[in-house]
């Protein structure tokens, strides 16, 4: 692109002989015959640099001269003049002229002092361009490091970053709470002097040490309070694979180590509640097959007693399967609306031969006006089902089973309520936990999984409800499930 000049002269003589001299140099030359001429020009077309005669009628040279330097500050200005003073000089200086073109000049003098005022023009731009990028890549920087500190600081885990010298450089409100340290962390000081955990600054400092580049990465547990913490240390490293430093990184693993703690429970507990009726099944088998109980009603007793232990072992299984499917939420659901007497129906019937065994009378107390719920009828006539086996079970002779139900709130509320044994104050806390089982001399010969009343919290919690228990050892117990009503017309 040509150069773009504008002489600004009151002698159209001066205007004509610059452009004469200069467009056969191949720039674009315009003119003006005053300064406010000049000045209109200005405002409109972007020029590179001006010839500017100092004295015109009207605004004068040094007026327009400082005029359009605000407008344009990397604009190139050259006064003309026949009368260059002393006191002329330090004026348009003042007000940033570039140089002084004395009446009257030649024309090399002239296309030297504007191809040197272009030159300038051309590295002030520049000069302008590169300032700008520059401020431009420092915000972008200061914005990316903006973002990378505020997701660093929201992090759950803890990240200390050291220099090659131990320094901490860099690290997030989680590392104050993973990590033990001696005193506060400040970004400068030592890591030697921060961390308590020796033997975590054993391990930063292998890694500052110039490990193989085979190794990226050194773990270890340590325990910061109540807290179980995995410390990653992995160095960091630039481009050209030169050692920068080391990062930590704090992961808080106290749930995993709980999890462990609780399988390993869980495998003790299952292998013990399995053994036990496989041992005694296992007898029975090799005394028969020994030949020792040639009576055949004896034979018949002690199959018998293998197939209650084995109901017992299929029982056990059953619960667990439909625990884990709870659990790893794979059941498949089918909500629909139905009144809960029909469940409990199911249940009622099913178990009747269960309570008609011990001679146990159940009625059931469920008005027809009742409000319809929105539920799953498989899981909720099993979860019927456990209350009233385990309200069968733990009864007396002779005792009674009442199902109740009734609006509370916005809940329907299902009581099953026993004559039978009762439980110990003491046991109502962990009732609902997996294969608890209360332990006393009314319930030694009872059989179960432990798992009933953990299968029925998790029905109740699944739909939205909850089950509460009240009881008094020797005077029964009530269970009462609480099922949300629809606030759907339809349902109601």
């Amino acid at each position: 692109m040509n150069d773009r000049i504008l002489v600004v002269d009151d002698e159209r003589g001066l205007r004509e002989g610059c452009k004469r001299v200069l467009v056969p140099e191949g720039y674009l030359v315009e003119s003006a015959d005053s300064g406010e001429g000049g000045w209109a020009l200005v405002k409109t077309i972007p020029y590179d640099l001006l010839l500017i005669d100092v004295m015109m009628p009207g605004m004068s040279g040094l007026d327009l001269l400082s005029r359009v330097l605000q407008h344009d500050p990397d604009l190139v200005c050259v006064v003309i003049t026949g009368y260059a003073t002393l006191e002329t000089a330090v004026e348009a200086t003042k007000r940033g002229a570039f140089d002084f073109l004395r009446k009257p000049f030649s024309p090399e003098e002239l296309v030297n002092l504007v191809r040197k005022g272009l030159e300038k023009r051309r590295l002030s731009v520049e000069a302008r361009r590169l300032r700008e990028e520059r401020e431009q890549n420092l915000l972008a920087l200061a914005t990316e490091q903006s973002r990378l500190r505020t997701v660093i600081n929201a992090m759950s885990d803890g990240v200390l970053v050291v220099n090659l010298e131990g320094t901490l450089v860099l690290y997030n409100p989680a590392a104050v709470r993973l990590a033990d340290f001696r005193r506060f962390p400040a970004v400068g000081s030592n890591v030697q002097d921060c961390l308590a955990d020796s033997s975590l600054v054993e391990h930063i400092h292998v890694e500052l040490s110039g490990s193989p580049p085979e190794r990226s990465l050194i773990s270890q547990e340590t325990l910061v309070g109540q807290l179980t913490v995995l410390a990653s240390i992995a160095p960091v490293r630039d481009e050209r694979g030169q050692l920068l430093g080391a990062v930590v990184l704090l992961r808080d693993i106290s749930h995993l180590k709980e999890l462990d703690r609780l399988k390993s429970e869980f495998v003790s507990m299952v292998s013990h509640e399995l053994k036990a009726p496989l041992s005694a099944i296992e007898g029975y088998l090799d005394t028969i097959l020994a030949g020792y109980a040639s009576d055949p009603e004896k034979q018949r007793r002690w199959l018998e007693r293998s197939r209650e232990r084995t109901s017992a072992c299929l029982a056990l299984i059953k619960d667990l399967l439909d625990l884990s499917r709870m659990e790893t939420r794979k059941v498949q659901r089918q909500v629909e609306p139905l009144a809960v007497s029909e469940p409990v129906a199911e249940a009622v019937a099913l178990l009747k031969g269960q309570a008609d065994a011990s001679q146990i009378t159940v009625t059931t107390d469920l008005p027809a006006d009742l409000p319809r719920i929105e539920g799953s009828r498989e899981e909720l006539s099993r979860l019927f089902t456990n209350l009233v086996s385990n309200a069968i079970k733990y009864n007396r002779r002779g005792g009674k089973v009442t199902i109740a139900g009734q609006t509370d709130g916005a809940y329907l509320k299902i009581a099953v309520t026993d004559t039978g044994i009762g439980i110990p104050a003491a046991a109502l806390p962990n009732l609902f936990n997996e294969f608890y089982r209360v332990t006393t001399p009314e319930t030694r010969y009872i059989a179960g999984t432990g798992l009933g009343l953990s299968i029925v919290k998790r029905i109740a919690d699944a739909h939205q409800g909850q089950v509460t228990v009240q009881s008094l050892p020797g005077s029964g117990s009530t269970f009462a499930v609480f099922l949300p009503i629809p606030v759907a017309p339809h349902l109601q």
